[in-house]
């Protein structure tokens, strides 16, 4: 998911969330976030429907299932706690369904 996707789910602004995730850098290898090349970045705009006035400075940071549940416990919020169980709960979902 996209570092403003989880912003808005989370009720952060995008700069908050990327600050509290700069803030806890050691929470977040590379295989839990990574930042949108700009070529992506751009396929990705193009692709949505919305205007994007303004625009980004950067390209966006890309979370895993991994670095949105870590996200859950950095953010100071209620909402954090529904969300990470929904991300444990698809992933245990999804393994289990991946088997069978």
């Amino acid at each position: 998911m996209i570092d403003s996707d989880l912003a808005q789910i989370y009720g952060f602004t995008t700069a908050r969330l990327n600050e509290q995730v700069k803030r806890n850098s050691h929470r977040f290898p590379k295989d839990f976030m990574f930042r949108v090349s700009p070529p992506e970045w751009k396929d990705l705009i193009s692709q949505s429907a919305t205007s994007r006035w303004g625009g980004r400075r950067n390209s966006p940071f890309a979370f895993t299932e991994h670095g949105v549940t870590m996200l859950a416990s950095v953010l100071r919020t209620a909402r954090r706690l529904i969300y990470a169980l929904a991300c444990c709960t698809f992933a245990f979902i999804w393994a289990h369904l991946s088997f069978h």
